[in-house]
């Protein structure tokens, strides 16, 4: 009887560690190394999953991260849930021009949210669109956190654009990457499936 619960326990700790490993792994996307976890606003945030952006089928653009204090594979939890969020932006070409990247993150937000919606929130978008100022370069970031209380902050090219504090909105923003209309092959890889 004692030997079977020391198995089992064993067994158990194995499968335990063994999972905190697979949770805590860095990933990859297009070649950027992300890593397991980041410090946002005090918080430990754990990677969700990472994909990348190619236009024309070749040509990579860019690597993202989502990054969570709660790591999750269901979209709506990602997209709703009150926790501290990051998307992890590198760009990997200077083939990104401002007026697409601005063109690109309007036409997402529209197409993966209720026409409502849009509609309610069409000057914070062209706000958030405003601040995606220039042209992505290899190495350039685009970091967009949300904290519960205060706001999706948003910092394009290492400097701070601006913070809009509505949770509407921000749950906008991560359906338009995360959201049942949202490129599905990308979508599966934010949230690690």
């Amino acid at each position: 009887m004692l030997r079977r619960l020391f198995v089992t326990l064993s067994t158990l700790f194995f499968l335990l560690v063994v999972a905190y490993a697979f949770a805590a792994e860095s990933r990859e996307a297009f070649g950027v190394r992300f890593p397991a976890e980041k410090v946002v606003n005090g918080k430990t945030l754990k990677i969700n999953g990472a994909a990348g952006y190619k236009v024309m089928r070749f040509i990579k653009i860019y690597a993202r991260a989502l990054y969570l204090e709660r790591p999750t594979r269901d979209a709506r939890e990602a997209i709703e849930s009150e926790q501290i969020k990051q998307s992890y932006i590198h760009y990997v070409t200077d083939m990104a021009k401002v007026k697409r990247i601005q063109e690109n993150f309007i036409k997402d937000m529209e197409k993966a949210n209720p026409p409502e919606l849009v509609k309610k929130h069409r000057a914070k978008i062209e706000k958030h669109a405003s601040w995606l100022d220039k042209d992505g370069t290899p190495g350039m970031l685009a970091i967009t956190n949300y904290v519960p209380g205060k706001g999706l902050i948003v910092y394009y090219f290492g400097k701070m654009k601006g913070i809009i504090p509505d949770k509407e909105y921000a749950q906008m923003y991560f359906r338009s990457f995360l959201g049942e209309k949202a490129d599905e092959k990308r979508r599966k890889g934010y949230l690690g499936q």
